[in-house]
């Protein structure tokens, strides 16, 4: 028996013969509206959101790290100048700043949030409502003051080094806090509460995409470190140190709300980025 019939627009019997190319289509539409989710929910980038369901919100925590490289590079670039003419101190606080504005202090917010809930002592239902509040208690701003200190300590360091190095820690640090994001929405990890983004990311992560995810940015960072050339092994070694640090942050919340919400991903990507910078410090 001889070949089907082809169609007049190339396709094979049935319209099936360019079914790898509509996969390959529905593909690079699927990243770029992971994409466009990811820069318009964890950065100031002006871009449309086209898509907002669960399925781009899973794409989006595993492209994640993109937006930390490309935030990462401005406040990389703003501490370096501001270190090489002023001194690794100014340049440290420069690029924490920068982070912070570049995300609307939105994951700060969550860290003091969290930070407010764990403290308070309460049962869950109490913790999350206290989570919601607009003002921030106690334990927030402490944790709060400790963690920015911690962050400007750690990089004046490395600024006080080398501006590279400084540099090279601040891309580290920022990636290191969206990766640490496709962690918290696993599968295995529910919701604590209807509503909001976390609600909408939480358990749309596979493993194996999380695995693929912070392991392609630990090679990026690796070849970056080659710049200088004591970096190339202890960037990627930094995150995952600091992606281990906000997983059992994760864990605690877990067992403390019963998931995650918006404002536990804020704080495991502040916990990254801290621990990230710690490891940077004390392993060199």
């Amino acid at each position: 028996m001889g070949p089907g019939p082809v169609g007049d627009d190339g396709s094979g019997p049935f319209g099936c013969a360019r079914a790898p190319r509509a996969l390959s289509g529905l593909w690079v539409v699927g990243v770029r509206d992971g994409a466009r989710f990811a820069f318009g929910t964890l950065s100031v980038v002006p871009v449309r959101v086209r898509r907002w369901d669960r399925e781009a919100g899973g794409r989006a925590m595993v492209l994640a790290p993109v937006v930390g490289v490309v935030l990462g590079a401005v406040a990389a670039g703003a501490g370096a100048l501001a270190a090489w003419r002023a001194g690794g101190l100014l340049g440290a606080v420069a690029a924490v700043g920068v982070l912070a504005v570049l995300t609307r202090g939105l994951h700060l917010d969550g860290l003091a949030d969290v930070a407010d809930g764990l403290g308070s002592g309460k049962p869950a239902e109490d913790a999350l409502r206290i989570m919601k509040q607009s003002d921030i208690g106690p334990f927030g701003v402490l944790t709060l003051v400790l963690v920015l200190l911690a962050q400007v300590a750690a990089l004046a360091g490395q600024f006080a080094a080398s501006p590279l190095r400084g540099a090279l820690a601040v891309l580290a640090a920022a990636v290191a806090a969206r990766c640490a994001l496709a962690w918290g929405c696993l599968r295995s990890v529910p919701a604590a509460r209807p509503g909001g983004l976390g609600a909408m990311v939480a358990s749309t992560v596979a493993p194996g995409a999380a695995v693929a995810s912070t392991g392609a940015a630990a090679a990026l960072l690796a070849l970056a470190g080659l710049a200088d050339g004591s970096s190339a092994l202890l960037l990627p070694a930094a995150v995952v140190l600091g992606a281990g640090g906000s997983w059992l942050l994760l864990r605690r919340c877990v067992r403390r709300f019963g998931g995650v919400t918006g404002d536990v991903l804020g704080a495991m990507a502040e916990t990254a980025a801290t621990g990230t910078l710690l490891a940077l410090a004390l392993l060199r």
